[in-house]
């Protein structure tokens, strides 16, 4: 699959043939293969033939996300919860509360069900047996509520990062002597990065992609040698404004901006503007006329009614803001997504960004998005963050990730599926975002978790 592919994931908006789609449901993969190869030996309609075709990665890559059969799952949740019933679990999965496909017709759980069961459902931290795996979590809404009114009170807050990211891959997946390609993310110097340095990196076969690239990468092309090892090191600054519609916008205004309406558009097949989406953009707005309280209710809605949630890999959810708009759940980016494609709909432009949310405590992948609202300019809301702090009745921290970001943030993607400064050949790990970096050799691309990893470190943070 070439990189071609990359620009034909609009195709996911067409629908399977019905039989194939049976044959998925049921979980008989070998079978869809089987199908949609016979399928692609005819003349066919060329939507058709390019939805088919990116159908047939997607089950390539769908079940080895859920490796854990129904009696596994009910020993593993035992092993961590006391007393944990088989009668809970059918309710958690009736709820939607746990992530689940069937294959061969029996239902399997995804790999990191119980850590999204015990992300989302506080009435389960008391049955925990090793109470620990709470510590951070709290930890870092501490750390959060005070940078909130930190941000309050001094209005302008910076922050100093020292990073360093590493690419190792798998010993099954090492071919040395032949020849690869790595991609490692990198700060986009836009919005509220300031100051980047690149410090180091190894080997010494690198292009840097330019500063506002929307996708930023350094890229590494060399013959690979057993045991190797792609790191770059950087430094660089954020700056965020504390913004409340009460203060004088002349203390923070990002004035106007030429080109913001160029983010009203659909982008498919994952900002489209289905029926259900304007419908629910329509009621959820409804007799509000301005524009920043229309953003507003798309925010109140999503972050009170839409349940976070782990989800498979991007690639294989067909149409990330219909996912979570009709299983109301979804993690950080369909979330993101959502808010997007309904900002989109309202008529307020709205656009994506993301990267690692890193802090002394921690480093992972997040997305959030930022939306235009004049005279202010581009604001910010992490839907996800401002959910977690609903449910936990932050009310305070709740309305702050509404218009206001934390400094915490590596923005390495300015966009949503946006190809590389250098392309890859072929299809990426995650087509659509650049977390969590991109392999490939000559003949094929590399996933990540299964082919290859992605560790991010941080040297220090002030």
């Amino acid at each position: 699959m070439t990189e071609q592919m990359d620009m034909e994931l609009k195709y996911l908006t067409a629908d399977l043939p019905e039989d194939i789609r049976r044959v998925k449901e049921y979980g008989d993969f070998e079978l869809a293969q089987t199908m949609i190869r016979y399928r692609l030996e005819r003349p066919l309609p060329e939507a058709l033939r390019q939805r088919l075709c990116l159908e047939a990665e997607i089950i390539r890559r769908l079940p080895e996300q859920y490796p854990y059969g129904w009696q596994d799952g009910i020993h593993l949740l035992q092993d961590v919860l006391q007393d944990f019933s088989e009668e809970e679990l059918h309710r958690y999965l009736a709820d939607g509360a746990v992530e689940w496909i069937y294959i061969q017709g029996e239902i399997h759980l995804k790999d990191n069900f119980i850590a999204n069961l015990i992300k989302t459902r506080e009435e389960l931290a008391p049955r925990l047996k090793d109470s620990h795996l709470l510590d951070g979590r709290q930890n870092n809404f501490q750390l959060l509520n005070q940078m909130v009114r930190k941000m309050k009170t001094q209005g302008t807050v910076s922050c100093s990062f020292h990073i360093r990211s590493t690419v190792t891959v798998r010993e099954e997946a090492q071919r040395p002597g032949e020849q690869i390609q790595v991609q490692i993310p990198v700060p986009v110097e836009y919005s509220q990065v300031r100051h980047f340095r690149l410090l180091g990196y190894t080997p010494d076969c690198a292009v840097l992609a330019p500063a506002q690239y929307p996708q930023r990468t350094i890229c590494f092309e060399t013959a690979y040698q057993a045991g190797q090892q792609f790191q770059v090191e950087y430094e660089f600054e954020t700056e965020m404004h504390y913004w409340s519609p009460e203060v004088d916008e002349k203390a923070w205004s990002a004035g106007t901006e030429p080109g913001a309406d160029e983010y009203l558009a659909e982008e498919l097949p994952h900002i489209c503007f289905t029926h259900y989406l304007k419908n629910l953009t329509e009621e959820v707005i409804g007799n509000e006329t301005d524009a920043l309280g229309k953003a507003r209710r798309i925010y109140d809605f999503i972050t009170t009614r839409v349940m976070y949630s782990f989800v498979r890999s991007y690639f294989t959810i067909v149409r990330h803001a219909e996912f979570a708009a009709s299983n109301l759940k979804g993690d950080c980016g369909l979330q993101a997504l959502l808010f997007i494609t309904m900002c989109r709909i309202a008529g307020i432009p709205a656009r994506w960004q993301s990267g690692l949310y890193a802090t002394p405590l921690e480093i992972g992948c997040h997305d959030w998005a930022q939306f235009y609202i004049e005279p202010y300019g581009w604001l910010y809301a992490d839907c996800s963050f401002g959910g977690a702090a609903y449910r936990a009745g932050e009310l305070e921290r709740w309305e702050f990730y509404f218009g206001n970001l934390d400094p915490y943030r590596i923005p390495s993607a300015a966009n949503y599926q946006t190809g590389f400064y250098v392309p890859k050949k072929y299809l990426r790990s995650d087509p659509y975002d650049n977390q969590t970096g991109e392999v490939e050799y000559v003949g094929n691309g590399l996933l990540e978790h299964r082919d290859f990893d992605m560790f991010h470190e941080v040297i220090k943070i002030n």
